[in-house]
């Protein structure tokens, strides 16, 4: 019999209450009092991540003028580099007990670009892998970007992908370290007349294609209140 892929969806929340949030509930999901795992799916306000491999040059302006901006800047213990969240972008943490599962991070790594890949074929957008990078492309542009952490098999942080974004966020670094990267979204691949209705369509794919590549049946969840 397939688990249970619990699914709570947080509207456009601050970055630092929902990392606060993913650690708690890592927490329960280690003893127990989570039986089920967990996707979080969130919007942020405009926000750079520094990952643990965040090198000098991928931020060439300080983060001092980037808060200036109107984004914060965080310290965070995923994997990676730097990269933006903000608004018309689908930020989903994964909080899966691997030890159910595959106890492998790079394997888990190549999962969550499997599922991203098929979500993005049911919107009718090939996209694929590039040899020695992680996160998801389509002709050469990254439209998803893949930071994660893991703790006693649990994971935490996840995936952004760039459904209706304002791309010109992403001038202002370096995103994932890579030089002259362009980064793309769901609604510049289309072209949709209307780019904000493409956000339900993408969060039922991605929500599917996830729950199915790890075993899963999606359940949705109310809103957890802690996340404030």
């Amino acid at each position: 019999m397939s688990g249970i892929l619990q699914v709570i969806d947080l509207g456009r929340r601050d970055y630092h209450a929902v990392l606060g949030l993913q650690r708690e509930l890592r927490l329960e999901r280690l003893d127990g009092r989570r039986p089920h795992d967990l996707l979080l799916l969130v919007e942020h306000p405009p926000t750079y991540t520094l990952g643990r491999g965040t090198r000098e040059s991928s931020l060439p302006i300080a983060p001092e003028l980037l808060r200036r901006r109107g984004a914060e800047v965080v310290e965070i213990e995923r994997g990676g580099d730097v990269t933006w969240h903000g608004p018309g972008q689908l930020v989903g943490y994964p909080i899966i007990d691997l030890n159910r599962h595959r106890p492998d991070l790079h394997w888990y790594l190549r999962a969550l670009e499997r599922s991203l890949i098929a979500a993005l074929a049911r919107l009718d957008i090939e996209a694929g892998v590039e040899p020695g990078k992680t996160g998801v492309w389509t002709q050469g542009r990254k439209i998803a970007s893949i930071g994660i952490h893991v703790k006693q098999w649990v994971t935490l942080h996840g995936f952004a992908l760039n459904v209706h974004s304002d791309l010109s966020w992403f001038d202002a670094i370096v995103p994932c370290g890579l030089a002259g990267v362009t980064m793309t979204s769901v609604a510049a691949e289309t072209s949709a007349s209307d780019p904000s209705s493409l956000w339900e369509p993408t969060r039922l794919a991605v929500i599917d294609s996830l729950a199915t590549e790890f075993g899963l049946v999606p359940s949705s969840s109310a809103m957890v209140d802690r996340a404030t």
